[in-house]
């Protein structure tokens, strides 16, 4: 009787503890050798949330990427509509005087230079329009040499199916050399100094800024495939996480309920154990 009885005591004062741990961890289990089963759910479900939330981090740095190239492609389209309205002003040329021209040359420099400035837009150090170069900027002043890699891009994956290319090709965008956008208006600023005609270089600008328009559509489409890829991400990880919270943590009213309940019952097995096993030393020599 006294084994069978410090048996059920120690019984009721293991589920006791576990109810005591549950109830200030708020976790079902403390270890996995408490529930094998949950514990390898739990494992899985963990490690999906960590992969989900790498997505995520992926999907916030691809959007920082393709914001600054998409504002820099807005801020080099608006300078270069501003050039070919110099442009046009200044194949004029029976209008204006050569101080005119001189001026308009002035101001075609300063938008090249300007366009330069938003060609080598970086985030972090990195150029967004040089791929996977680390040269630091994607185009060198006065060469106007374009130090990305050819066939080369900066993407990031976003889902476990899914990538997307984050940066733009600023040789497409702008133009590389001789052949580039800032050659180009430094050629027509030249010209315009020495008195030549210029119509025709308003076919050179058009095509350029055909790029950059088409250049920066396609931005806009990878910022519309990394916004929906955050918020799949975002219904993910809230799924996740509410399969995490059913395997790993408790009802607090629940816990707390049978942990008064045990409490209870220990204490009366207390009670009723020393009332049936009062022992004498007569009965012990017995």
């Amino acid at each position: 009787m006294t084994d069978q009885t410090l048996r059920t005591l120690q019984a009721a004062l293991v589920d006791r503890d576990r109810l005591q741990s549950q109830a200030t961890s708020q976790r079902v289990f403390r270890t996995p050798s408490d529930d094998p089963a949950a514990s390898a759910t739990a494992l899985g479900l963990h490690g999906e949330q960590a992969r989900v939330a790498q997505y995520a981090r992926n999907v916030s740095d691809g959007m920082a990427w393709v914001t600054t190239a998409d504002t820099a492609l807005g801020s080099a389209i608006d300078l270069l509509n501003r050039a070919r309205d110099l442009t046009a002003q200044g194949a004029n040329s029976g209008a204006l005087s050569q101080a005119a021209r001189d001026s308009i040359a002035a101001e075609l420099e300063s938008i090249g230079a300007s366009l330069l400035a938003q060609a080598n837009t970086t985030v972090l150090g990195r150029s967004v329009f040089a791929g996977t170069s680390d040269a630091g900027r994607a185009f060198e002043a006065g060469t106007y040499t374009f130090n990305g890699t050819a066939g080369s891009s900066v993407d990031r994956r976003i889902n476990d199916n899914e990538t997307v290319r984050v940066d733009v090709d600023g040789s497409q965008a702008f133009g590389a050399g001789a052949a580039s956008i800032f050659a180009v208006l430094g050629d027509i600023a030249t010209e315009l100094r020495a008195g030549a005609e210029i119509g025709p270089r308003l076919a050179d600008i058009d095509a350029r800024l055909t790029s950059m328009i088409e250049a920066r559509g396609a931005t806009g489409a990878q910022q519309a495939q990394l916004e929906r890829a955050s918020s799949q991400n975002l219904s993910a990880s809230i799924d996740l996480e509410a399969r995490r919270a059913d395997v790993e943590d408790v009802d607090s009213l629940e816990v707390l309920v049978r942990l008064q309940s045990a409490e209870l019952v220990f204490q009366s097995a207390l009670q009723v154990t020393a009332r049936s096993l009062q022992t004498n030393l007569l009965e012990f020599l017995r």
